[in-house]
């Protein structure tokens, strides 16, 4: 297998990957590099998790190395385009370490957060831009930056950003860049709204298919786990009771809120991510699943593409998604880089048909078996002891007037109301279990062309993708402070049946 050094990275970043533990390169970056390194425009297809963050930064930062050209205020010399803001953090945690090395300064843009620091940072000069489409637009308009002297254009996850109907944007700020700059283009799919991007401005790119969009990893053990309604909730404690890093995926906003609030009524530590939280709640909550204060993170489709955290060692579909996409996408937060995961889609009745036409068209073959609380079967696919936070007194789900549509949440006994990320304050499952309080509030900032907004969110903790390893998988034990194990057959139930009758939340 060819090196780094083979592939025509220069020695110093080389080095610097190995330091890092990073010495072997990835199929994606094996057959993108030499080409990118040249100066030609490349369109590359991999699944995320692929390896896809360093077939790009590399080239980028070895080019910029290379230019004489000077940085200058407010006109970034590469740009980075992302849909999410997760992703964007993400990148740049990637990207960082290796510009400090090389002397380039980098910025990451995104709404949700106040405008000011970045528009000192542009006003600073930067190297290498990183950036959400609807806040750089923001900055452009209001005479903040300029794209004139970009030298290296990425756009990352293009199916996604033209998913969420951010193409118009896309267009307009590619059409700010200099023609003869070099573009790369990086996508699961090349199909419909990317395709149009591909003709529109890249000059005659190669292009490499790494991997089929149309099929899971064979990495990922794929498992659907036949449930009666009422024994889903309690399948589910069971499962993210386990050691290991779990990501829950439901359809909407609410639906995981409140199944964040009832995991930990159940004392299972969990954090939520979706567009109805404002951006600090979002930072808090990626860094403690990224920490390990909180080993479960229940996320809508919204934020399946933004979650880039090592080592996630299920992804359980609480509910099923409504097309194969999304299956993929979601179930992409597991065996990344190279690693073993697990997924779990949960079933019930009424769902069989959706479920067998959505394995199909994702291209898989699940082990499909019926499924109790208490099962062999669960601690078989979560292996480990499982351990529990000290009990929390349940929330009531909310009672909803059908006549007036208004809705009525209970006042649980001695709680003070929910709070955070579901957890009653006073109980210590909240502080314990590192749920942000004031999940739920309002978006605010650019960067949400369609419902449901964008992820994002540096995590505290450190850089999350890539930083590291490319590859390997841990299943830590999980964190929570006060945890003392028990048996699953005392998981807690409280919750279950408003768990299993909102499937269908609206959002």
């Amino acid at each position: 297998m060819s090196s780094f050094i083979d592939l025509g990275v220069p020695t110093k970043l080389a080095a610097a990957l190995a330091d890092l533990g990073i010495t072997s390169p990835f199929p994606i970056q094996a057959a993108t590099l030499p080409d990118s390194l040249a100066g030609r425009d490349v369109l590359g297809r991999g699944r995320t998790g692929s390896g896809k963050t360093y077939a790009f930064v590399l080239p980028v930062l070895a080019r910029l190395a290379e230019s004489k050209a000077p940085r200058r205020p407010m006109r970034p010399r590469a740009l980075i385009l992302a849909p999410t803001r997760e992703l964007a953090t993400q990148i740049e945690a990637t990207l960082a370490p290796l510009a400090e090395l090389l002397g380039l300064r980098t910025l990451t843009v995104f709404g949700g957060v106040g405008a000011n620091p970045q528009i000192r940072g542009l006003k600073a000069g930067v190297d290498v831009l990183v950036a959400c489409p609807g806040r750089l637009a923001d900055h452009i308009q209001q005479g903040y930056a300029s794209l004139d002297a970009v030298q290296i254009t990425v756009l990352d996850e293009a199916d996604h950003m033209a998913d969420l109907g951010f193409l118009p944007v896309v267009r307009r700020l590619m059409d700010g860049t200099p023609r003869d700059g070099q573009r790369m283009l990086f996508s699961a799919t090349l199909d419909g709204g990317v395709d149009v991007l591909v003709k529109r401005f890249m000059h005659k790119p190669v292009t490499h298919h790494v991997d089929s969009a149309a099929e899971a990893p064979i990495e990922m053990a794929h498992h659907v786990l036949h449930v009666r309604h009422d024994d889903r909730f309690p399948v589910l404690v069971d499962l993210t009771a386990a050691p290991g890093r779990t990501v829950v995926f439901t359809r909407t906003k609410r639906r995981a809120k409140t199944l964040t609030r009832q995991l930990v009524q159940a004392g299972v530590p969990a954090v939520e991510l979706h567009g109805n939280l404002a951006q600090n709640a979002r930072n808090r909550n990626m860094a403690a699943f990224s920490d390990g204060t909180a080993q479960t993170l229940v996320a809508t489709d919204i934020a399946a593409r933004g979650i880039h955290v090592d080592d996630v060692a299920i992804v359980i579909h609480a509910d099923p998604p409504v097309e194969h996409k999304a299956y993929l996408h979601r179930s992409g937060r597991t065996a990344r880089a190279g690693a073993q995961g697990t997924v779990i889609t949960l079933m019930t009745d009424d769902q069989q048909s959706e479920v067998r036409d959505l394995t199909r068209k994702a291209g898989i073959k699940p082990t499909t078996t019926k499924a109790r609380p208490g099962d062999a079967l669960l601690a078989q696919l979560a292996p480990g002891e499982r351990t529990y936070s000290a009990p929390v007194s349940p929330v009531p789900e909310p009672e909803t007037d059908n006549a007036g549509g208004r809705t009525r949440r209970p006042r649980p006994a001695g709680t003070g109301g929910g709070r955070g990320a579901g957890a009653a304050r006073g109980t210590g499952a909240a502080r314990g279990s590192g749920a942000a309080r004031g999940a739920g509030a309002p978006r605010t900032g650019g960067d949400q062309p369609t419902r449901g907004g964008q992820g994002g969110g540096r995590s505290q903790s450190g850089h999350t993708q890539g930083t590291r390893s490319q590859g390997g998988a841990s299943r830590g034990r999980r964190g929570g402070t006060g945890s003392t194990a028990v048996h699953t057959s005392q998981s807690s139930s409280g919750g279950a049946a408003a768990f299993s009758s909102r499937s269908r939340a609206a959002r």
